[in-house]
């Protein structure tokens, strides 16, 4: 053969290899935005859950001035929508996350309860077959990671990697022992994906960095959308702020007592950790392209210093200060900047939401409700949904479960297993402070039968491992 015919083969097999690849990335890349064309909208934007840990709703000063500065969080408030009824789904942690990140209710999908290093005081076991929003995110293009904290179990199947995350780097436990050492109970739960790591430094500043260092990787792959769950542990207890951030609120305040200095202190110090987030974030060119929603899992913990003003009581309790969040989202050139909305809605909302924006179709059996007409400038019927909340725990409850429902203006709730159910008008009496249960049998009769057609539901999805799954 003569070196023409070879010459001219190579050239063949060469342009052939070309044409390939250059299918083969078309193909990838109609993967990641053909969902957004049929939609008729957009390429698909990247998503920012910036999730913080029993940060009351009185400790955001974009919803109530206060000791408490928070200029960066506010910064989201100024450049987009604040929710102002917006409640968590639960009083709890575990049971909150698994509802955000299933758009169920956290009992139909095994969460009732927290999770827990210990298996003999662990009340909640992340249903395997529960599909999450990472999970669908992820099989149509998009690139999933969470950073912080995880929250929904130790081992395997439920393991961030197991259920949807490509990507995680952070603590797989419900909290810290302390801020600096990031050990729990004698273990070690830092990970990064599922190698067990050790990191120096206060646990908000190595969350910061490793959610700074993810989005300076995605900034370099910008074609592939993605997700990002930045769940911090503050301000949940143990209160241990930086030194010198307890130093500035000293001196700023002299008149606050030690619980409330440190608490300010430790806020403090994590609004400045998302502020150096969303910093990065507009320097690397991503901020217009990225949808960023601001949010706790729960109320305030009130016996460590923090505030759920104006709502009653905080953290494990049905009353509104367990239940009612920050709820902030900034999407540039979409939400308007500087707007509230008064929709009575559920952190789990985020789920149908961000599938909408992504193109993605819904699961079918979800409890939560897409907020992309409230998010385009629209309107959103509160009407047609009970809001249910549900905690199982033990100690003095024993292990039973007790809840609460919403239905317009009324709401029934108990905070323990065995006291009779209270009811509120919250319309006339938003600050819960009249039970008015013994004036409206017809309306407890009423709202306890939706509770117990809650509780028939959730009774076929197992809240423990089965007994051939071993120990945690």
């Amino acid at each position: 053969m003569g070196s023409t015919t070879k010459d001219t083969l190579a050239i063949g097999n060469t342009g052939r290899r070309v044409l390939r690849e250059f299918y083969l990335g078309l193909a990838i890349l109609l993967c990641w935005v053909w969902p957004s064309v049929l939609a008729g909208g957009p390429v698909r934007p990247n998503f920012l859950v910036i999730l913080t840990d029993d940060h009351g709703i009185g400790d955001v000063s974009a919803y109530r001035k206060s000791d408490v500065h928070t200029p960066n969080i506010d910064r989201l408030a100024v450049q987009g929508m604040r929710f102002t009824r917006m409640r968590s789904n639960a009083t709890v942690c575990s049971p909150s996350r698994a509802a955000l990140l299933t758009g169920k209710y956290p009992d139909r999908v095994g969460v009732p309860g927290v999770i827990r290093t210990r298996p003999e005081d662990s009340w909640g076991w992340f249903d395997p077959r529960a599909v999450t929003l990472p999970d669908l995110l992820r099989r149509s293009g998009y690139h999933t990671a969470l950073v912080g904290k995880w929250h929904l179990g130790l081992e395997s199947p439920n393991t961030p990697n197991e259920r949807g995350f490509q990507f995680f780097h952070g603590f797989l436990g419900d909290m810290m022992d302390s801020y600096t050492t990031h050990g729990r109970e004698g273990h070690n739960y830092l990970r990064r994906n599922d190698r067990v790591i050790t990191a120096p430094g206060h646990a908000t500043d190595l969350f910061t960095e490793w959610a700074i260092g993810y989005l300076e990787q995605r900034a370099q792959r910008r074609q592939q959308p993605f997700f990002l769950m930045l769940a911090y542990t503050a301000p949940h207890f143990p209160i241990d702020p930086p030194e010198e951030w307890l130093a500035r609120v000293r001196k700023r305040d002299p008149s606050l007592g030690e619980a409330r200095a440190r608490n300010v202190a430790l806020v403090e110090h994590l609004d400045h950790g998302i502020g150096r987030v969303l910093d990065r974030l507009e320097l690397l060119g991503l901020g217009r392209d990225t949808v960023v929603v601001f949010t706790s899992d729960n109320g305030g913990s009130l016996p460590h210093g923090q505030s759920n003003a104006p709502w009653r009581d905080g953290k494990q309790s049905h009353y509104d200060g367990g239940l009612r969040v920050p709820f902030l989202v900034r999407w540039p050139g979409v939400v308007s900047s500087s707007c509230t909305n008064d929709y009575p809605g559920l952190t789990f909302d985020v789920f149908p939401t961000f599938l909408e924006l992504a193109g993605v179709k819904p699961p079918q059996g979800l409890d939560a409700v897409s907020l992309v007409p409230i998010l385009r400038g629209g309107t959103l019927a509160a009407a047609g949904r009970d809001l249910y909340f549900v905690r199982r725990e033990g100690g003095p409850h024993g292990g039973n479960s007790y809840e609460a429902l919403i239905r317009g203006d009324w709401k029934l709730l108990r905070n323990d297993p065995y006291n009779p159910f209270e009811l509120y008008d919250l319309r006339s009496d938003p600050g819960e402070t009249r039970n008015i249960a013994s004036q409206h049998a017809d309306r407890v009769r009423e709202l306890s039968e939706a509770l117990r057609e809650q509780v028939r539901r959730w009774g076929r999805v197992p809240w423990q491992p089965p007994r051939d799954s071993g120990p945690r």
